[in-house]
């Protein structure tokens, strides 16, 4: 397997980039309204990009709290006509399918979650999972990566549009708290930040063997 193989870059985990949109804070109580994956790929110089993105609009599980200061912050109406919503079971269906093909694919053992402030969309899939009883999930049940934390580390910002827009990518406000774009966002974001160490690296054992390359100064 190649040496540039995603396998090798996070010790056996495929990262897979998740946003969602929900009724409010309280996973175990509130409703998943959104949700959107991005599979994170490797070129085959060891470049990470974003590619296969699958997203769905969730119908309210029976019994779902819904808050109207939530809808009011995301935009969505969960009762308008027109939005192509599928119950639970299906959109997780839909979303871990692609991603289980992709570990076979890449030989990787466990997708890992990559999200902004990430242990909020980890708690709400979990809580999906749950409820809906999936027995194929892909997912580390607790572990992931956080581009929040990442962001604050890169360039000094921890919101997502302020990280996105320090690393120099385009941000359009009007497309945000959409799962899917800000999953795309923060596809973009986790990409830049891993790319640029890795380059980072790459400068610094240039510097290393042109170190090693000088002559030894004399004393004299």
């Amino acid at each position: 397997m190649s040496v540039h193989a995603i396998v090798n870059r996070f010790r056996g985990f495929l990262p897979v980039v998740v946003d969602v949109e929900t009724g409010g804070f309280n996973p175990a109580t509130d409703a998943l309204l959104e949700l959107a994956a991005c599979i994170i790929e490797m070129d085959e110089s060891g470049w990470l990009h974003p590619g296969q993105m699958i997203t769905r609009h969730i119908e309210p599980f029976e019994g779902a709290n819904i808050e109207a200061a939530a809808l009011e912050f995301n935009g969505i109406r969960p009762d308008h006509p027109l939005r192509p919503a599928v119950p639970e079971q299906q959109a997780l269906r839909d979303i871990c399918l692609p991603v289980r093909q992709a570990l076979r694919d890449t030989g990787c053992k466990r997708a890992i979650l990559v999200g902004h402030n990430a242990a909020f969309d980890l708690a709400f899939l979990n809580a999906a999972i749950a409820r809906a009883n999936y027995k194929r999930n892909p997912f580390h049940p607790f572990s992931c990566f956080d581009t929040a934390t990442m962001g604050g580390l890169a360039y000094g910002q921890t919101v997502l549009a302020r990280a996105i827009t320090a690393a120099g990518l385009d941000w359009d406000k009007s497309q945000a708290h959409s799962a899917a774009y800000d999953t795309e966002r923060t596809a973009a974001l986790f990409c830049t930040i891993c790319n640029r160490w890795r380059e980072l690296e790459r400068i610094e054992r240039r510097l290393a063997r042109g170190r090693e390359r000088l002559p030894l100064q004399s004393d004299h």
